[in-house]
């Protein structure tokens, strides 16, 4: 670890104490020019993946719009590869603002879907994130209807009063929340009956193999109580079997994501698959 710190992204003088640290700080510097270059030059798009009706998975209910950014050989990389090392810095809310302009621009375009875009609690204190979803919202009104913005517990648990307020203003506007990465064990759940989340997506870690999982099939089905609890719509991540699906769909799942029902996409899958879009009410 290094021994000090300065507040560049890039402190020089920093003495590390093995050779593991220093690589891991050059990893580390080398993912943020990456972003930077990527998002400097625009070179960034969606990939959208479906959400489907748990009752009837050839509908998709939404699709959650997924920031990739493309480096200078035209290789695509998924936000799982560098949003670690940009999420709590302005790059981070640099990707927020691009997410969410592209967002936007898809449901002005595309009238019959709902699409979800993620954010972390903190670009709502960044101006230019609230400037573009202003922008958006003023130009199509009707687009607040299809919005949904999806935050991670994590996230909302760093400044739970300031997300509280904010969610209830959007709201009034038709926007949806999800509680993305529900039962990670971030959130203390006397906060959910101030947060007022639409949508929970149960966390990828405990649907996984869930058909051959008891303890996690216990785990889910406590977290679907929750939710229905507190009049919450649940979606289950991670699905990739139809084993799998089927126990959840039995455990009252609302919605369900995964691989099983399809990758996350570059072409738009409401225009590529066999799902049907549909805008729910």
């Amino acid at each position: 670890m290094p021994q000090h710190t300065q507040s560049s992204l890039y402190p020089e003088d920093v003495v590390y104490a093995s050779p593991l640290s220093a690589a891991a700080e050059e990893q580390r510097r080398s993912t943020i020019d990456l972003v930077r270059g990527a998002l400097d030059a625009k070179r960034s798009l969606l990939a959208f993946q479906p959400v489907v009706q748990a009752r009837m998975p050839k509908r998709a209910a939404f699709y959650e719009g997924l920031i990739r950014i493309v480096d200078h050989t035209g290789r695509i990389i998924p936000a799982m590869d560098f949003m670690d090392a940009v999420e709590t810095n302005e790059l981070g809310r640099r990707i927020d603002c691009l997410a969410l302009e592209m967002g936007l621009d898809t449901l002005a375009a595309e009238p019959s879907i709902r699409v979800s875009i993620n954010m972390s609690a903190r670009s709502i204190g960044y101006p230019e994130w609230l400037a573009t979803l202003e922008r958006g919202l003023r130009a199509r009104p009707d687009i607040g209807e299809r919005l949904i913005l999806e935050i991670t517990e994590s996230s909302a648990m760093i400044m739970p009063d300031l997300v509280t307020v904010f969610m209830q203003d959007m709201q009034e506007r038709g926007i949806c929340f999800a509680l993305d990465d529900f039962g990670a064990g971030y959130t203390a759940f006397r906060y959910l009956k101030d947060f007022y989340f639409d949508i929970v997506k149960i966390d990828g870690s405990f649907i996984r193999d869930i058909a051959q999982t008891p303890d996690n099939q216990i785990l889910t089905q406590a977290l679907v109580s929750i939710a229905r609890h507190f009049d919450m719509f649940t979606v289950a991540e991670s699905v990739e079997t139809a084993e799998d699906a089927r126990l959840l769909v039995e455990m009252g799942i609302d919605c369900l994501q995964g691989y099983h029902f399809g990758a996350p996409a570059t072409q738009a899958p409401w225009k590529t698959s066999n799902l049907k879009a549909r805008v729910r009410g």
